[in-house]
């Protein structure tokens, strides 16, 4: 089994080293499962970031996580997005962070 290395964008490590200890580690655990290759426990695909794009969904005592992903590429699990959501609604800011870290995720590919 290849388990791919996750490849953090921007701030989004220091972000998730900042999640509570419990949302933490289940963000962790579900990574894990991208990483092998698995679906994570509880997630939605994020067309309107990029094509391939998911997001983790980590329900805990402490608030609601998402780690917004994308697992398609063969040499990484990029991680383009983390942050604690605290309105029903996803705030278009961190919508349009993640979106603009795709962009910039697939013109690096492209230049080699």
């Amino acid at each position: 089994m290849i388990v791919r290395p996750v490849r953090w964008l921007g701030d989004s490590l220091e972000r998730i080293r900042a999640f509570p200890d419990e949302p933490r580690r289940e963000a962790g655990y579900q990574l894990e499962r991208v990483q092998a290759g698995k679906e994570p426990k509880d997630w939605k695909p994020m067309p309107s970031i990029g094509l391939g794009v998911a997001e983790i969904r980590v329900r805990a005592a402490a608030g609601e996580f998402r780690v917004i992903y994308i697992a398609k590429f063969r040499e990484a699990v990029y991680v383009l997005h983390v942050f604690e959501k605290k309105a029903r609604k996803t705030p278009q800011a961190d919508l349009e962070l993640a979106r603009r870290r795709f962009r910039t995720l697939v013109e690096e590919r492209r230049r080699g």
